[in-house]
């Protein structure tokens, strides 16, 4: 039988000598656009911009815009709201629901949800005041074992979720009433224990580094680090023949990571220092951050996040992983109660209650986490607690009722998720999702 050997493209046989090997050439040989851009310069950079946009690849750019309006307005409205101390109060209150929005994240990123942050959260300050202060143990024993009791009940949400098969919006529901109620039983007919204020859990929001030279310590180390490692990063792209940035690319984002760093080192410093809480917040974030983009666990969850059955083909065990994102989950939930009984300095039945999950999810979705799954960072907490803290500071400094403060907190957050589904069709449009 005769096969016969011709180019499904141009009808020519397979194995006829190549006319023109230099057109061959290029014709074969895949080049970046985003290279070809920043070989033009600054007209290169506005052009990969609107093709960003037409596609529908926003990045932080609405969050960031948004944080920028939220100060002008606030700002033109009481000159209080961008002083040292307000932008300092802001950065040590965030931090509890950042925390407890980085565990968010991880279960966004599979497209699920968990609606028993909260309930966890108090839990956690429960346990360790119950431990430490009603029964006399030492307090870094309570925090480890509060910390690991979060752990344990994520662990078991996601056994339900992943084993069983039961919807996590369910298993979680029933764990926000559950654990709830758990909370309530721990701190018995009291309601509330009060914790030590020069403890451990006492100083996680009320410490401050006020020697000058830790915030600008940190700010240095901050850049030098984002430099170092784009730039190694780089490197290895190179290395490996796979598109990269250039040097000049590098350095402009180092610049603007320094503006940013050693403006807020300043401002720190003219208040009461740089505060602990904030230091281990970034700490949890770049190691987050690392973990999601550098390590086999990361890249499984984000596959998990795009196709279920995909991955599974692909080998990857779907029940232990879905299973220790929502360990993950109740462990940052567990951690973000400890910093909310620090700024209150109790654990009382109030805790996790009221607008705190709303603010975790909104916090996590306003940064830029899709609801839908497989696209986020752990950075996008950050920004996203900026934004709801923000607005609530401001509202305060105004004199606003909570009631308009809720609404305006659930219209941002209305608006973000509309932003993110219309970021999907034009991805989808674009070719891209």
């Amino acid at each position: 039988m005769n096969i016969d050997k011709t180019s499904t493209t141009t009808g020519a046989p397979a194995d006829a000598p190549v006319v023109n090997p230099e057109a061959a050439k290029a014709a074969v040989t895949a080049v970046d656009p985003r290279l070809l851009v920043r070989e033009q310069g600054l007209a290169g950079y506005f052009s990969e911009f609107k093709r960003k946009m037409y596609a529908g690849d926003l990045g932080s750019i609405p969050v960031v815009v948004g944080l920028i309006i939220i100060g002008a307005i606030f700002q033109s409205l009481n000159s209080n709201f961008l002083s040292a101390e307000n932008l300092s109060n802001i950065a040590v209150t965030m931090v509890a629901t950042g925390m407890m929005a980085v565990g968010i994240i991880f279960v966004l990123l599979l497209g699920e949800i968990d609606l028993s942050v909260g309930s966890v959260s108090g839990v956690s300050g429960a346990v360790v005041a119950v431990l430490s202060v009603t029964h006399g143990m030492n307090e870094w024993l309570a925090i480890l074992v509060a910390v690991v009791s979060g752990a344990a009940i994520g662990a078991l949400h996601g056994f339900f979720f992943a084993r069983i098969g039961a919807p996590a919006f369910a298993v979680t529901l029933a764990g926000l009433l559950f654990w709830l109620g758990f909370m309530l039983q721990l701190l018995g007919t009291n309601g509330t224990i009060n914790l030590d204020g020069e403890g451990v859990v006492g100083k996680l929001t009320t410490y401050y580094f006020t020697d000058v030279a830790a915030a600008y310590g940190l700010a240095a180390v901050a850049v030098a680090g984002f430099f170092l490692s784009s730039f190694f990063d780089n490197r290895r792209r190179a290395a490996a023949g796979i598109p990269s940035r250039p040097l000049v690319d590098i350095v402009v984002r180092t610049v603007a990571l320094a503006v940013i760093a050693f403006a807020g080192a300043i401002m720190f410093n003219q208040y009461k220092g740089l505060p602990l809480a904030l230091v281990l917040f970034l700490a949890v974030l770049v190691i987050t951050d690392f973990v999601l983009r550098r390590t086999t666990y990361g890249r499984k969850i984000f596959a998990l996040g795009g196709s279920v059955e995909a991955s599974r083909r692909a080998g990857i065990n779907v029940t232990a992983i879905r299973i220790s994102v929502f360990s993950l989950a109740g462990t940052f939930a567990a951690i973000g109660g400890l910093f909310w009984a620090s700024k209150i300095a109790a654990a009382n039945q109030s805790a996790g209650a009221g607008d705190l999950l709303m603010n975790v999810i909104a916090a996590a979705v306003i940064g830029g986490t899709s609801l839908f799954g497989g696209r986020g960072r752990t950075w996008n907490a950050l920004l996203g607690v900026m934004v709801i803290v923000s607005i609530q500071y401001g509202l305060a400094l105004e004199g606003i009722a909570t009631p308009i403060q809720y609404m305006i907190t659930g219209g941002v957050l209305l608006a973000t998720v509309v932003i993110d589904s219309i970021t999907r069709k034009t991805q989808k449009t674009a070719g891209r999702a």
